[in-house]
């Protein structure tokens, strides 16, 4: 039989299987699922897994059937990380339990917990939008843009000439509000500093 490619990642409470058996038909795919044991067979391909880094619940484990992949999610019974499939590592339920307790021992203080919802109020409130009487740059270009346009809503026809002579003509570099000074010539480029203009054709 052909041992087949495979992958996982985990959490805490579970771990997911990815077994690389490209167009599984799901009627002839058998799964078992055992304590420390996990076995996969379809026709010619197997995998099997023994044993498992810690204990699976047999009964919450599952899996689907995919094109390119059978996904397998076992469940384990004891939280925490496994950071191999298998191992030779106690299992921790069968294993006997140490008691560390003694007469002198101070019992275990709780350290308060966070206020979760304060911190979310506290994040929001300083995320709350702010006007532009409080910031002149809120809004970034929109704001700029309403600014301009009402420039030249509220502007005679020479002005709105000049602005819309001065953008046009300067590839959007200039813009003047002065006609006798824009009507008299065709408006330079005049790129930002550090910048170069290049014409687009």
């Amino acid at each position: 039989m052909a041992t087949l490619r495979h992958e996982f990642y985990e959490t805490d409470d579970k771990l997911t299987l990815s077994i690389f058996d490209r167009n599984a038909d799901p009627t002839k795919v058998s799964i078992q699922f055992e304590p420390r044991k996990f076995t996969y067979t379809h026709g010619e391909h197997s995998l099997v897994l023994e044993p498992l880094k810690g204990q699976i619940d047999p009964d919450g484990s599952d899996y689907t059937v995919g094109k390119v992949k059978v996904e397998v999610r076992l469940i384990k019974r004891v939280q925490g990380r496994w950071g191999a499939l298998i191992g030779d590592s106690p299992d921790p339920l069968t294993a006997p339990i140490m008691a560390a307790a003694t007469s002198d021992s101070k019992p275990a203080v709780r350290k308060p917990g966070k206020n979760w919802d304060g911190i979310s109020t506290k994040i929001l409130e300083a995320e709350k939008e702010k006007s532009t009487e409080e910031d002149p740059n809120v809004g970034g270009d929109s704001t700029l843009n309403g600014f301009f346009q009402k420039i030249f809503k509220d502007a005679d026809e020479d002005t709105k000439r000049a602005m819309m002579k001065s953008y046009s003509e300067s590839g959007g570099t200039t813009l003047s509000t002065n006609w006798d000074e824009v009507g008299k010539g065709k408006v330079e480029v005049k790129p930002p500093a550090g910048s170069e203009w290049k014409k687009w054709n």
